[in-house]
């Protein structure tokens, strides 16, 4: 990569890193970064609404080649002092979408600059730690006839500046579930008059380890009560509503959908015996992110040819990343770079994405890029 390329993409990154804006709301980001491709490339840009993305046309135009980045923060303080610190208080790059677009931006240099025999498509997307942006973004594969497609994530936990790769799932599908249920309200004194969701609640908990069993599962499958909300703090009032809020999560999106349907069911039948109405609501719904094996070999193959030094993972990560609503449309892969095996983990308030890495990712989407 060359030096003068490295040096704007890294200014940018901090630039990015001090502006940080929430899913959905990252007006001035995008901005930034269009305004970055237009002074520097000459890449024709396609501006989305809430997203974006810019593409190289390559006189040969063998193939439609993507590359993705995000660009939303996290609702976080920045609590380590930096000279590009976060300006608003409570949100905060702590996951590296700064470092994701900025790395992409830097690729779009080497890119621009250097030419390719591909027409190269560089999707800069809002909203991942919602799991909105992809699906909106989807579109752009069809709309562009998008052959295949590549995204990275800086992780931490894995050797530092080293590629990770898997075949198939790479992340786990994972969802929002709130039950609601609502019975009467009684006097304190007479609760046998009202109707309480306190005795169903507990049911639904209860049922958890059942439902999440390896031994009824081929797969990982989790469910983290997040939060529990039943009544209001008035002594004298008998509880009649409730809400219980889980995060649903599983290595196979069919094994996720059971986990649903059985929570729902167990839920309703609760509901019915007590007399109580119950409701269900989603939110913050990913896809489990499967990799093609023919995108993740051209990883593979890059990594030998450059010198990249490469990890085959042995399972998936736990969290969840809405690159799979692509992986669905067309293939592609999603590959990790490590921050380092004792650095901070992303989401903490000590971490902050590492500049270096910068380089190795745009080294290995220039190979993906060529093939």
């Amino acid at each position: 990569m060359e030096k003068k390329n490295l040096e704007l993409a890294i200014q940018l990154r901090h630039e990015l890193h001090a502006h940080p804006e929430l899913s959905n709301h990252e007006v001035w980001t995008k901005q930034r970064l269009i305004d970055f491709l237009k002074e520097h490339t000459n890449l024709e840009i396609v501006d989305r609404g809430r997203w974006f993305y810019a593409v190289y046309h390559s006189k040969a135009g063998r193939r439609n080649v993507a590359f993705r980045a995000d660009f939303d923060a996290l609702p976080m303080e920045e609590m380590i002092d930096l000279p590009y610190g976060s300006k608003f208080p409570g949100v905060s790059h702590k996951c590296g979408h700064d470092g994701h677009s900025a790395t992409l931006c830097g690729f779009a240099l080497e890119i621009d600059q250097k030419g390719c025999e591909n027409n190269v498509y560089f999707l800069f997307q809002h909203a991942e730690e919602t799991g909105d942006g992809a699906a909106e973004c989807s579109v752009f594969i069809k709309e562009n006839n998008i052959d295949e497609i590549f995204g990275w994530h800086n992780m931490s936990g894995c050797q530092h500046k080293v590629v990770h790769v898997i075949d198939g799932t790479a992340q786990c599908a994972s969802k929002g579930m709130t039950i609601y249920m609502e019975g009467a309200p009684a006097h304190a004194s007479e609760p046998e008059k009202g109707i309480n969701p306190a005795f169903a609640i507990p049911k639904v908990i209860d049922s958890i380890p059942a439902f999440t069993d390896s031994a009824v599962n081929k797969g990982v499958v989790l469910c983290s009560v997040v939060h529990v909300d039943i009544g209001a703090k008035a002594f004298g009032v008998n509880a009649s509503k409730g809400a219980l809020r889980m995060t649903i999560r599983a290595l196979y999106e069919e094994e996720l959908d059971r986990l649903q349907k059985n929570l729902e069911d167990l839920a309703k039948a609760e509901a019915e015996k007590l007399g109580l109405k119950v409701r269900f609501e989603y939110q913050d719904e990913f896809p489990e992110t499967v990799n093609h094996k023919e995108s993740t070999d051209k990883v593979r193959q890059v990594c030998k040819e450059k010198g990249l030094p490469i990890v085959e993972m042995s399972e998936a990560f736990r969290a969840s990343e809405d690159f799979g609503h692509y992986t669905k449309i067309i293939k592609g892969s999603y590959c990790y770079i490590g921050n380092g095996e004792d650095y901070p983990h992303l989401h903490s308030y000590e971490y902050d994405f590492k500049d270096d890495l910068i380089e190795t990712a745009v080294e290995l989407f220039k190979g993906l890029a060529a093939i």
